[in-house]
């Protein structure tokens, strides 16, 4: 293939197929211990909780039906807020395949993670209710000999509990936690008529007015800005489905359990703290586990998808830093990765954006990269990208930058023959996409 080439394998007429007729997301963006299931050898028939429909008679809600249309920013029709169209109107034979083949690997004292990396890559059928474990098991958050499964996940869900009670708490509840200590301690300290610490016990740290470093009131203010800012940006986390937005009980706990899983990992990662977006990398996985099909497995999702989240973010914590910005491990680094990497399979395209029309890749794939692509396309469709993401043992940044750059020649025409503006626009508001030829594609660039 020359330099300046569309790439031969290309030119198929599988790329003229039309693609499917999901519409892209489109909106602004910038949860309890359980019993492990037994093994599964038929397809369990999913129990979701009850979504926020619009009609008060719907109190059950199937996975895809929240899988929502694109919502048009500027549209004052309100037909698309309804649950409506599926990524797909029925099973396909390789689906059929495809689970099988899933839950006959699930089903093994040992499940064979190289194997169940291979058929997860080709996508993982909505129907199945296996997703979520199947996502445990490639982030590593389930071991691979399911004998464990019981004892880890009692543990680290233990763990969670303890990181909330310790990390949530404010400070006048740690300050009656010491007074009641006091009590037991000497009696004589406490006011007999108020119940209160002594003027003269109260420590410089615990007084509201401390400025010092270890002063747990001064610690507080400096997390409510971060805390009101996570708040803000949850409730803004997929406005068009029920289940995280809205006014039900179930949107409001959904709600409840990311802000706490995202203050816990502000609270235990000083150095990155929260960053805005990361409300949107743990949306897929927190709405994977508590549509788990298991409801036990479902009551403990807000501690699953913490952990989960933790281990996902760890492939691309540098790309949160922003004093790693300019490092060869910060996000302008990926980005050009991501450039490099087209320039090596298609050249002129390369030449074309990047010269000619002088579109900065940090315009249209920093959002790409730092979000994994979430707000790039529906949200069916993000988690059958995820699938492969998760899939990939080289990590999900590899997997990422192939699908970013298959992105880009699979609109290499209306590109070549566009200019900064047309070229930017669409960029930034990716078209409809087929999910199977877009992963095609980024599997074909691994092998070219």
């Amino acid at each position: 293939m020359g330099k300046d080439r569309i790439p031969d394998w290309l030119n198929s007429s599988l790329w003229s197929t039309t693609p499917s007729g999901d519409d892209r997301l489109n909106h602004d963006s910038t949860s309890s211990s359980s019993a492990v299931p037994e093994p599964i050898v038929q397809p369990p028939v999913p129990v979701l909780p009850p979504a926020a429909a619009s009609s008060p008679q719907s109190s059950v809600t199937s996975p895809k039906s929240e899988f929502r249309d694109g919502v048009d920013k500027n549209s004052n029709d309100n037909s698309n807020d309804n649950d409506q169209n599926a990524s797909s109107s029925g099973v396909s034979p390789d689906d059929i395949s495809r689970q099988a083949q899933l839950l006959t690997e699930l089903s093994k004292n040992v499940v064979n993670l190289r194997e169940l990396r291979r058929i997860a890559s080709q996508g993982i059928p909505d129907g199945a209710g296996i997703r979520s474990t199947v996502w445990k098991l490639l982030l590593g958050y389930l071991p691979p000999d399911r004998v464990q499964w019981s004892s880890e996940l009692a543990k680290k869900r233990s763990e969670y509990k303890q990181f909330k009670e310790e990390l949530l708490m404010n400070p006048t509840e740690i300050t009656r936690k010491l007074e009641k200590s006091s009590v037991h301690e000497n009696d004589h300290s406490i006011s007999e008529s108020s119940g209160v610490l002594s003027r003269s016990q109260v420590t410089h740290g615990e007084h509201p007015l401390s400025l010092g470093e270890s002063s747990i009131w001064n610690q507080f203010f400096q997390d409510s800005e971060i805390i009101e800012q996570i708040d803000r940006d949850v409730k803004r986390t997929h406005p068009d489905m029920h289940f995280f937005s809205g006014d039900s009980q179930l949107a409001k706990s959904n709600q409840d359990a990311l802000k706490d899983i995202l203050i816990v990992f502000a609270k235990l990662n000083p150095g990155i703290r929260y960053v805005q977006g990361m409300n949107e990398i743990l949306a897929p996985l927190f709405y994977v586990f508590r549509n788990d099909p298991d409801e036990e497995m479902a009551a403990a999702a807000e501690a699953d998808s913490f952990f989960c989240f933790v281990d996902l973010l760890s492939g691309f914590r540098d790309h949160f830093c922003k004093q790693l910005d300019n490092s060869n491990v910060g996000i302008r680094a990926t980005i050009t990765r991501l450039s490099q990497f087209l320039k090596e399979h298609d050249e002129e395209l390369w030449r074309h954006l990047e010269i000619t029309t002088k579109v900065n890749p940090q315009f249209y794939a920093f959002r790409w990269i730092t979000l994994l692509l979430t707000q790039e396309f529906n949200f069916a469709d993000s988690l059958h990208i995820w699938d492969t993401l998760l899939s990939d043992p080289e990590g999900p940044l590899e997997t990422l930058l192939r699908v970013c750059c298959a992105m880009l020649i699979l609109v290499r025409r209306r590109l070549l023959a566009g200019d900064f503006t047309s070229n930017l626009k669409l960029l930034q508001n990716y078209p409809p996409s087929n999910i199977s030829h877009l992963l095609y594609v980024a599997n074909k660039l691994r092998s070219s």
